[in-house]
């Protein structure tokens, strides 16, 4: 109440920020007169200015006033927009570092273009990320008109380019691309054998447009680089049908809310009688014990029509958030192989990481990081503690008109379904359009076919006719229109209305059920009531609905029937909404949980990616990497041998092994390096003679043969060996992951854990490339080395690796009864025309 009224007083910490604002909008409108008499040509001779003043020391503060008013002129004359004052608001809020929400319809594509104009001044670049290909083409076509007439240069990332057009996009003022197509080719580039084949530069500034939906609802969903393996797939098929066989509740329990399959012990029995093995959990049924639990997960946990669509004889993977098919995305970790065997498709191979990033930490290297969407402040404490991005909330540029009803209760779906089918009938005799929303395509179909019982014309949009998308969208603002939507239409869509809809009370949302998400419902309504049009939205809620069934179970229906209520009675409750409302929350702070969990782990990992990456890069850079290189391994190999050592000091013993060592590498004699290394007294000149040895028998070497061969030799070697190290240790880490989760129970940290073993395993890593790579130099056929030989081969190699991304589910699992719950990885995402195959190992 305190809090309330303080902000009567005060003024919300949102409303000052736009305060602070206003000042600097009403500098840029001052700009407007000189401007408009400027001649097209001026403009470009303007932005060169701008450019002039930059490189003198101007910050781009203090240029926004005049760049944004330039901006807005260049925009009514190239395609006849102008920003609006709340427009510009928002442009100073992206050039921040923050995040703007901006309503439906309130023009966020154009918003965008102010601060990439500003940013990209500096000649650094500036980013705009979207949510696909379609998007980024359509917005660079649209405001590339502007940009253009500024005398800036922008271009369109897309899928099928090859790394020569990729790095031309790259050298653009302004680039807009996808989250994913960034994000591999960081991965990609850290795999070239030259540092002129990489295509990006520095990650300068970027605003990603759907915020919530790249950085939240994709933030469980690592970028994977992938090569095959040849395991086969005949496991998946028994064990699919031994599965097939069992009961729930005798063989297995089925938690909901936690998405667990738990096994229980007569189900173990059965499972180990149909398959003839002892003991399901012995260590050599490992791989056997992964295949059922998938495989149950499969049949009891993933459902068809909801969670996933068959066509062509194809598992596709339906979206949650959008309803939209994830086009070459595949659930990792065996499971997408499980459920092709359950549905009786052909099973694709399996595949092991190359390289991978989450798109939390590839994001978090940009030097300043905006973003904008219609829904953020729900996840506004998640956006600041990760990516230390504020939201603000921008005012609309019309008020907002649009009429949200409170909830709708119900008993039961029968009796919801007939009031909503009275509802559209009333509506449709008025003429007043009607966009219903549904969570899953079984229940869009479900909801056409009562429709079509009661004769009510309509269209359907869901991930099975996709392809109709445009043209749904386009007629759904037209008089008396039906459409039943997946949460298709939520997003990215902009339903426009005719004068006949406006008169009639403007578009009518009508939602059949909660999301687990309150921004998803929040999307749904914002279709609704754009640019200060009229509109109207509802929530029709059952009591059997699935969100309040798994966290209310039937407590909460048999309580209503208990007070009397009936199956056709309808009643609007603050209460069973509120219920909602904790339930939706819960599910929202146990999905914040799985991408904390997320980062945590991948925080490890991209520490680690970092230092390998630069290894590479010096590699790639000159000469003096080898000797360096050398140098770190000689004072690392004596001091390890120290530290092994029984006295745990530098003697004699030490001295010895050293020496050994040293003669095996460099492959001479023990008299030959004797006569060279005398015997010091303490560890710092022992360290230094060695190193020294080392370092003349190299520049032998190299006199001995030719010399740019030698350095050909290096670079390759080099490269080989941290390819090969870096996917090997990947697969260990993935090993140590999955079976990390045990530490809890001997009362251990698992992330803990998991840091430690994991930088053991690094340091390991980091000391064999360095041994390899000083070994081989010294044992080398330089007459047989073939640099083309060895660049053709890898080159072949790149083009059959995959671009895959994973979701990770740590609530999910299949465990025996009383085991402890073990995340696992769930979805993968395949770049285009590839099948996505292994991702994770096995926990050995």
């Amino acid at each position: 109440m305190i809090t309330g009224l303080l902000a009567k007083i005060f003024g919300t910490s949102n409303e000052r920020e736009i305060e602070k604002i206003k000042p600097l909008i009403a500098a840029v409108n001052n700009f407007e007169p000189t401007f408009k008499e400027l001649l097209d040509s001026d403009l470009v001779i303007k932005t060169n200015e701008f450019r002039q003043r930059i490189s003198l020391g101007e910050s781009l503060d203090n240029l926004i006033p005049e760049a944004f008013a330039l901006v807005k002129e260049a925009s009514g004359r190239a395609i006849n927009q102008r920003h609006y004052d709340v427009q510009l608001i928002g442009g100073v809020v992206l050039h921040s570092g923050k995040i703007a929400e901006m309503k439906t319809g309130e023009g966020k594509t154009l918003t965008a273009t102010l601060a990439l104009y500003l940013n990209a001044l500096a000649g650094k670049g500036a980013h705009l990320v979207t949510v696909n290909d379609y998007l980024a083409r359509r917005d660079a076509e649209w405001m590339g008109k502007i940009y253009t007439m500024l005398g800036l240069s922008i271009s369109c990332l897309q899928n099928s380019m090859s790394d020569e057009q990729r790095r031309l996009a790259y050298n653009s003022d302004i680039l807009y691309a996808t989250n994913n197509e960034l994000g591999f080719d960081y991965l990609r580039d850290n795999m070239k054998f030259r540092l002129q084949d990489y295509v990006q530069r520095d990650l300068n500034f970027a605003i990603v447009d759907e915020v919530d939906s790249i950085l939240i609802d994709e933030a469980r969903t690592p970028l994977i680089i992938s090569g095959s393996t040849e395991q086969s797939s005949d496991l998946y098929l028994q064990v699919n049908k031994v599965v097939a066989r069992l009961h729930a509740v005798n063989d297995y329990e089925v938690h909901e809310k936690d998405r667990v399959v738990l096994l229980t012990e007569a189900g173990v029995d059965r499972v180990e009688e149909m398959l003839y093995v002892k003991n399901l959990y012995a260590v050599e049924n490992l791989t056997l014990l992964h295949h059922v639990n998938q495989s149950l997960r499969a049949h009891a946990l993933f459902k068809r029509d909801v969670d996933y669509v068959v066509r062509d004889q194809e598992v596709l993977i339906v979206d949650e958030f959008t309803g939209r098919i994830l086009q070459g995305r595949r659930y990792s970790d065996g499971l997408h192989q499980a459920l092709e065997a359950k549905e009786g498709v052909s099973i694709e191979q399996e595949s092991q990481t190359l390289a991978s990033i989450t798109l939390q930490n590839f994001f978090r290297m940009y030097d300043t990081l905006a973003g904008m969407t219609g829904t953020a402040l729900t996840e506004a404490e998640e956006f600041y503690s990760i990516y230390k991005l504020p939201v603000v909330s921008i005012p609309t540029n019309r008020p907002m008109i649009r009429d949200d009803k409170p909830d709708l209760i119900f008993l039961s779906n029968k009796g919801k379904y007939k009031a909503i089918v009275e509802d559209i009938q009333n509506r449709n005799k008025k003429g007043q359009p009607v966009l219903i929303g549904t969570i899953a395509v079984e229940t869009s179909e479900r909801l056409s076919s009562v429709l079509h019982e009661h004769r009510i014309e309509h269209d359907v949009l869901n991930a099975k006719n996709h392809a109709r998308e445009a043209e749904i969208i386009e007629h759904a603002g037209k008089a008396g229109k039906v459409t039943i939507a997946t949460n298709m239409a939520g997003r990215g869509t902009d339903i426009r209305l005719t004068k006949e809809s406006v008169a009639a009370g403007g578009l009518y949302i009508l939602g059949t059920e909660r999301h687990e998400s309150r921004r998803i419902d929040n999307q749904l309504r914002g279709r609704s009531g754009r640019q200060g049009d009229p509109g109207e939205s509802r929530f029709y809620i059952s009591l059997e609905d699935d969100l309040i069934r798994i966290f209310s179970g039937d407590t909460l229906k048999k309580r209503m029937e208990w007070f009397g209520m009936k199956e056709d009675e309808v009643i609007e409750s603050p209460q069973v909404s509120r219920i909602i409302e904790k339930s939706q929350e819960k599910v929202e702070k146990q999905n914040a949980e799985m991408r904390k969990s997320v980062l945590e782990y991948d925080d490890v990992l991209n520490q680690q990616r970092m230092v390998i990456y630069q290894y590479r890069k010096d590699a790639l850079e000159g000469d003096e990497s080898i000797y360096g290189l050398m140098r770190d391994f000689i004072t690392d190999l004596v001091g390890m041998l120290i530290k092994n050592s029984i006295t745990d000091r530098f003697n004699n013993e030490a001295e010895e092994k050293a020496l050994n060592e040293l003669c095996s590498i460099v492959n001479c004699s023990r008299q030959e390096i004797d006569t060279v290394i005398k015997r010091p007294t303490h560890e710092e000149l022992f360290t230094s003679n060695c190193i020294n040895f080392f370092l003349e028998r190299y520049a032998l070497l190299r006199t001995k043969n030719n010399n740019d061969m030698v350095r050909s030799a290096e670079r390759w070697l080099f490269l080989n060996t941290i390819d090969l190290a870096w996917k090997q240790h990947m697969l260990n880490l993935d090993h140590l992951k999955d079976g990390i989760g045990l530490r809890g129970w001997g009362r251990k940290n698992p992330l803990i854990e998991y840091k430690r073993e994991s930088f053991d395993m690094f340091q390991d890593m980091m000391l064999m490339i360095k041994q390899q790579v000083v070994y081989n130099m010294f044992h080398l056929e330089i007459t047989q080395f073939n640099e083309s030989e060895i660049e053709a081969r890898r080159i072949q190699e790149l083009k059959h690796i995959q671009t895959n991304s994973i979701e990770n589910d740590q609530i999910g699992g299949t465990l025996q009864k009383d085991q402890p719950k073990l995340g696992r990885n769930d979805l993968c995402y395949c770049g285009s025309n590839t099948k996505f195959k292994k991702c994770h190992g096995v926990a050995r």
